[in-house]
């Protein structure tokens, strides 16, 4: 089987699929009309982030038969449509959970000890101590919108810092340790904000103004998941009007952002989608992506 990876893939893994009989080349530079003329020559692609498999490349390629996408969404891949080509797709589902938790965490720990402005007063060489009384998360309420891989994830650090977690997930019945609400009942509730779903047709724009009227004064938001889940403008409006205490995003509508005033604003943390960003998520991804694209070629 000959494959394509598109995006960076950990050379040890690479080998792997070669040492078992895969014929692999590596063009994580490729360029999206690169793609269309050289995708037809390939069985099976590797794509991460950067490579968006839509409609009219998939209809270029008759001899396409497995897309596997080093991550945990598939919104970069019109899935649906290369299934009904008959083309296989399959994700890493758990590779990054651990990566993404900790950043969700992090970001807490930085919005309620204000770390990002105190950091930046002190390279201004200003020493403004009483300038940062801060909060323990300790004892506060996290609500966690979608509670698959990643949210599981995120709830063992949170209960481990004594927090308490409520989530909403219409998919899951019951969850250890964490009492399972409706939306409006979370956003009421929660002192934390965190997201973990998946972007569809359902969950875009799922929390707008609306959402962030029914929220506690001072809230704190993450989003590690996807852009567009979060209302930009309705966000921006609740930063700057005070609603919302804080935000920290990985993720925008856009990447990069065309428009970077939610970015720049002093209440908002900002970092270019890097929570699989770490050496353990990357030898994860590729471990997985190498195991199914080898037991797909046995087939």
């Amino acid at each position: 089987m000959k494959i394509i990876i598109c995006d960076k893939t950990e050379k040890e893994y690479i080998e792997q699929m070669r040492a078992a009989g895969l014929t692999v080349d590596v063009r994580d530079d490729i360029t999206p009309e690169q793609l269309l003329v050289e995708l037809p020559n390939y069985e099976g692609m590797v794509v991460r982030s950067r490579t968006k498999v839509r409609k009219d490349l998939i209809d270029v390629c008759p001899n396409l038969k497995v897309i596997l996408r080093g991550g945990a969404g598939l919104d970069t891949i019109d899935h649906e449509y290369a299934k009904e080509k008959g083309i296989t797709v399959m994700n890493t589902p758990l590779a990054n959970s651990k990566s993404v938790a900790e950043l969700a965490i992090g970001y807490m720990l930085m919005m309620a000890r204000s770390l990002y402005k105190a950091s930046a007063t002190m390279k201004a060489e200003k020493w403004e101590k009483k300038a940062f009384n801060g909060d323990e998360i300790g004892g506060k309420t996290l609500g966690l919108i979608g509670i698959g891989n990643i949210g599981k994830e995120v709830t063992k650090r949170a209960l481990a810092m004594e927090m308490t977690v409520v989530a909403y997930d219409p998919y899951v019945k019951e969850m250890a340790g964490v009492k399972l609400v409706s939306l409006d009942e979370l956003l009421a509730q929660s002192d934390y904000i965190s997201l973990h779903l998946p972007k569809t047709k359902e969950s875009s724009n799922m929390i707008g103004k609306e959402q962030f009227a029914k929220m506690k004064n001072g809230v704190r938001i993450v989003n590690c998941a996807r852009g567009g889940i979060v209302n930009e403008e309705a966000l921006y409006e609740a930063l700057t009007s005070g609603k919302v205490a804080g935000a920290a995003l990985d993720v925008f509508n856009e990447e990069p952002p065309t428009d970077w005033k939610l970015a720049k604003l002093d209440n908002v943390i900002a970092s270019p989608h890097i929570g699989a960003a770490t050496k353990e998520a990357q030898a994860r991804v590729g471990a997985e992506v190498a195991e199914k694209l080898i037991a797909f070629a046995k087939k």
